[in-house]
């Protein structure tokens, strides 16, 4: 039992990391310490799931990607689900849903469901996808049988929750699962619980299967004001919902920035860019070559690769599909604008880095209109 008054999260972590590698609680990786811990007993806890009806009744299950969840991972592709799992650190984007190939044996699914599994059986699943999660499986350090529940302190899973709810892919009905060993159900005081925090419906241990009954509300959203500029920086797709919800006229003020609320009942459009005022008019020049930097698309130039942006708006201005690039981190090296056509090419500086700028830019909207993204033929027709 932990002490109540002055407790923090981290005093939390710190008493059940302790714990188990005093006890010798824990499997590999060790030690424990910021981490899920891999507590032994893992398997028969993710047994448990097997008998829940929301997991009988389920199609689509997300679980997270920590050794402990492996074998849930596992019971997911034997009963023949779907199975996503997030990326590490959503470094290269939201979720992974994996594949196995058909006719797959046991050993296979088993194979499937580790990290190298994931890796080589898997598609990658953005924003854009219209998949519905029946249930969330994931991971804690330390959970209450109120459903209060502290991670490792990185907030990742409650990132992936937020962004999961942001898609329209699960709503506050859809149940959450947690798997731990028994001894990390302890007291929780509810005053360190924030609104971003995520809570349990379920908590399975290798004794037990707790239903919490928990009716505290759950995020509705990425709380933006507890981003950091830092987080956005290395998260992609954080950077591309970020600014979705700006186009949305959503507040997406980051932490330590100064707010700018929109004006009332006027929706909020990608920003403008500095160095050009709202009230200029296209002129001829917006028919022309504009490099990224401001510099023109010199004649020689050497061909690199190039995405295809159409279906730009009438009134879209070069400035605005340049802020649009810099809010999602896919800046390219050169800007291409045809406004006749309403397109525009960007040039990146291999087939790679378009690849990657596709991907972040599928189901960008400049005021109203989705832009349609590919990538480009190496001749264009002139």
């Amino acid at each position: 039992m932990l002490p109540r008054t002055g407790v923090s999260k981290q005093d939390i972590r710190e008493h059940i990391w302790d714990y188990m590698e005093s006890q010798n609680l824990a499997d590999f990786p060790r030690p424990v310490h910021h981490r899920i811990p891999n507590f032994k007993g893992a398997s028969h806890a993710a047994e448990q799931l097997l008998r829940l009806p929301a997991f009988k009744t389920a199609r689509t299950i997300k679980v997270n990607p920590d050794a402990p969840q492996k074998n849930a991972r596992f019971y997911v592709l034997e009963n023949k689900k779907t199975l996503l799992v997030p990326t590490p650190r959503l470094r290269t984007g939201l979720f992974n849903k994996i594949t196995p190939p058909p006719g797959a044996t046991k050993d296979i699914l088993r194979k499937c469901a580790t990290s190298q599994g994931v890796r080589n059986y898997s598609v990658p699943i953005g924003l854009d996808s219209r998949v519905l999660v029946d249930l969330v499986v994931v991971g804690s350090v330390a959970v209450s049988e109120k459903g209060w529940r502290i991670g490792k302190g990185e907030g990742y899973a409650d990132l992936e929750y937020a962004m999961m709810v942001s898609m329209g892919a699960i709503s506050k009905e859809t149940p959450v699962v947690t798997i731990v060993h028994d001894c990390q159900v302890v007291d929780i005081p509810e005053e360190l619980l924030e609104e971003h925090d995520i809570t349990v419906d379920y908590i399975l241990t290798p004794t037990r299967v707790i239903a919490t009954g928990c009716e505290r509300p759950k995020p509705m959203g990425v709380t933006w004001s507890k981003i950091s500029r830092e987080m956005m920086e290395k998260i992609p797709v954080l950077r591309r919902l970020r600014a979705r919800e700006q186009q949305a006229g959503k507040d997406v003020t980051l932490q330590g920035e100064h707010r700018h609320p929109p004006e009332p009942g006027r929706q909020q459009t990608v920003p403008w860019s500095a160095g050009r005022r709202p009230q200029d008019t296209p002129g001829p020049e917006a028919n022309s070559m504009e490099a990224a930097c401001g510099s023109p698309l010199g004649e020689g130039a050497p061909l690199a690769a190039d995405v295809y942006v159409g279906n730009l708006p009438q009134d879209a201005r070069v400035s605005d599909l340049k802020r649009a690039l810099r809010e999602l981190g896919s800046v390219p090296l050169q800007l291409t604008r045809e406004g006749r056509r309403h397109r525009a090419f960007l040039r990146y500086q291999d087939a790679a880095a378009a690849q990657q700028a596709i991907s972040c830019l599928q189901g960008l909207r400049l005021g109203t209109d989705t832009l349609r993204v590919a990538l480009a033929r190496q001749q264009r027709d002139k």
